[in-house]
């Protein structure tokens, strides 16, 4: 198998480190209040040919067609003063290098700053291979197909500009988020060897052998609402920590419970063909749809949970939808900085003993071992530290930040609870990818989502520093008021 090169999940740039704030790279724009245009389109990304690559699993998958369209669903919002721009596109996870470069080509093409582009993935795990994990390898075509599309998304978007009225609110739905991660009363070794192990992810449904979860959840649909100034909607950004649903038919693509929601939402609130529905992945690393609790659980059919779970959460924003208050003044300001992260990297020893376990398998990938063997060969040849980008956005009294990873719920709540803004969301994998971000102690439970690989590889340090940087921005954008 071709090994995927380290510098597709990184693309390195000059960078201060975190403690040397205030950063020259910070780009601080101004926050003065001005009539809004805002302007919206989604457009299709569904891979032209098939059969194609589908990463989210840990065995490559070959998909032979799409259950239903993915989509770079794209906004673009100005007040005279500043432009922003938002594409969430219905993908697993997406390398910083292609977000980089089709946010130059934007900035060329339209004129938004780069630095004023926030671009995500929504963590479909039936979306095209874009960035190597595990087995799957990248489809290089579909990648340059995918920037094009994603260029055009959001420069039709802004060809679509026109006055606006711009609010916020926030809906909740407890009932679609359960922590996957368990305190278990049964020993079990990962596939380093090692039985030290206190959380195990999805336990499986032998309930006896559950303690309690080693977490919490995030009930809170958060989201931005932009209508015309006589109140036909033109979009809505929300924002829901649930990581994805699946159940979509074998062999399909999919937009999971991300496109479902964008076409439940439109219906409820009335809005017509033009309208663009878009749902950003929150901090959803350790939260899933999967209520562990019951020892069964009902059968569906192929997508019916994802219209459940899209009805059940469409349905609650519709709710907080209905009492937004509006502006068609408001100021806009960003600012976005790099910090640069250390990588755990594998030993000499470690990286001897995964080869020789590949060597003697005719399919590494059968095994779980296996799998995080190869991923320790990977590894070795990755950096000693990683620059991520982080960004910081203002709309009105609304902030949104990001970041590049599989987010924790608890670094999000955290983040929200210390915001000084009066609402404020977290869009995660957005920017680029740098695999999961467990906090200090959740490394210390051990789990899934630390196991070292090219989808966990970031130092144990990671999630304070990039939770400090992030309140450090909100603080700064706040003292423009």
């Amino acid at each position: 198998m071709r090994t995927p090169s380290p510098w597709r999940s990184f693309l390195i740039v000059s960078s201060l480190c975190l403690f040397s704030l205030p950063m020259l790279l910070n780009h601080v724009l101004g926050a003065e209040a001005g009539p809004l245009k805002v302007g919206a389109f989604a457009i299709d990304i569904t891979p032209e040919q098939f059969p194609i690559s589908s990463a989210g699993s840990m065995r490559a998958r070959s998909m032979t067609g799409a259950n239903d369209p993915l989509h770079a669903r794209c906004l673009v919002i100005e007040n005279g003063n500043q432009t922003i721009a938002f594409a969430v596109c219905d993908h697993c996870m997406i390398p910083r290098e292609l977000m980089d470069e089709a946010k130059q080509r934007i900035e060329k093409t339209v004129g938004i700053p780069a630095s004023n582009i926030l671009i995500s993935a929504t963590h479909t795990h039936t979306g095209v291979t874009v960035t190597p994990v595990f087995e799957a390898e990248v489809d290089e075509p579909y990648c340059q197909f995918m920037t094009d599309k994603i260029v055009e998304g959001i420069k039709t978007a802004w060809e679509n500009r026109q006055p606006a009225q711009v609010g916020h609110g926030s809906g909740h739905d407890a009932s679609q988020v359960f922590n996957r991660r368990w305190f278990v009363t049964d020993e079990y070794e990962n596939p380093f060897g090692i039985t030290t192990d206190k959380v195990r992810m999805n336990p499986g449904s032998n309930i006896s052998q559950l303690i309690n979860p080693a977490g919490a959840i995030d009930p809170e649909i958060a989201f931005l609402s932009a209508q015309t100034l006589d109140g036909k909607p033109i979009s809505v950004l929300a924002n829901y920590s649930l990581h994805y649903v699946g159940g979509v038919p074998g062999g399909m693509l999919s937009a999971d419970y991300f496109g479902e929601y964008a076409n439940r939402l439109a219906s409820m609130i009335g809005a017509d063909g033009d309208f663009v529905g878009i749902m950003s992945n929150g901090t959803s690393g350790d939260i899933n749809n999967i209520n562990f609790r019951l020892a069964t659980r009902p059968a569906r059919e192929p997508f019916e949970q994802i219209q459940f779970v899209a009805g059940s959460v469409a349905s609650a924003t519709k709710t907080a939808y209905e009492n937004v208050d509006y502006s068609s003044a408001l100021p806009i300001a960003v600012r976005e900085t790099e910090i640069e992260l250390g990588v755990r990297k594998p030993s000499t020893e470690e990286v001897a003993e995964a080869q020789a376990y590949i060597d003697s398998q005719e399919d590494s990938y059968k095994t779980t071992k296996g799998i995080y063997a190869n991923e320790t060969v990977y590894l070795a040849d990755y950096p000693d530290t990683v620059k991520i980008k982080l960004q910081a956005i203002r709309i009105g009294d609304l902030a949104i930040v990001t970041t590049p990873c599989e987010t924790f719920v608890e670094t999000g709540i955290a983040i929200k609870h210390n915001s000084p803004f009066k609402q404020t969301f977290v869009i995660e994998l957005a920017n680029g990818y740098n695999g999961y971000l467990p906090t200090p102690q959740q490394h210390e439970w051990g789990g899934y989502e630390t196991w070292r690989a090219r989808s966990s590889y970031l130092a144990k340090d990671a999630e304070p520093k990039i939770r400090a940087t992030l309140l450090t921005l909100l603080n700064e954008l706040a003292e423009e008021k």
